[in-house]
């Protein structure tokens, strides 16, 4: 297990808060629930890179952000590293 997860916000949170079914309402309020956990932990920036980078996760709230904006994010980062 990675050693930032002993550290995560989340430690003692329901996991199923991180994965919302769907794109309703109710999904979009789960989803910024989710997110406003993410906005006070200290090892957000280690939990989006692995998402992104280590683990690549398709699903669900990691570092903070949601499977969508992760593929924005990496598609900017794909745009810039491309520019330089």
């Amino acid at each position: 297990m990675e050693s930032w997860r002993a550290s995560a916000a989340c430690q003692n949170v329901d996991p199923d808060l991180f994965f919302p079914v769907g794109t309703g309402a109710p999904a979009l309020v789960q989803a910024e629930e989710a997110k406003a956990v993410c906005q006070v932990c200290p090892v957000r920036a280690a939990c989006l890179r692995w998402a992104m980078d280590d683990s690549r996760q398709v699903t669900g709230v990691w570092g903070g952000l949601t499977e969508d904006e992760r593929r924005s994010l990496k598609r900017r980062s794909r745009r810039t590293s491309r520019a330089e």
